[in-house]
């Protein structure tokens, strides 16, 4: 199983870029998918994420500026980002809990991560 990550970028502040990430393999399930960021010197954080069959839930500090949205036909994860700001500038890292074919197993994988970045 592969995460493949897309769409950062760099972009000025109050734009807005959509990052896609897209998950492939033996999937037999995906029970969560969702985003992290890591901005320079800071932790890796919870962006946004969405379980299965749930609703989405955001970090406090992108709420009602990111939308996560799934295609599960796809095994795809979206982020919509609007109103970018400089602090949103990190790598942004997919995530999904997936359980593989024949295995029954759910396990944690990461995409590779892409860079975003907000000049002001």
């Amino acid at each position: 199983v592969q995460l493949q990550a897309s769409g950062g970028g760099l972009v000025q502040a109050g734009e807005s870029l959509r990052l896609t990430c897209a998950a492939s393999g033996n999937i037999l399930s995906i029970k969560v998918m969702g985003w992290y960021r890591q901005a320079p010197g800071n932790q890796r954080e919870l962006v946004a994420q969405i379980i299965s069959g749930g609703t989405p839930n955001y970090a406090d500090s992108v709420k009602g500026r990111f939308t996560i949205s799934r295609d599960n036909a796809k095994n795809t994860v979206y982020l919509q980002m609007n109103r970018l700001n400089a602090e949103d500038t990190a790598v942004y890292y997919c995530k999904a809990h997936i359980i593989e074919v024949g295995t029954y197993i759910l396990r944690t994988y990461w995409g590779q991560g892409t860079l975003v970045t907000v000049s002001s």
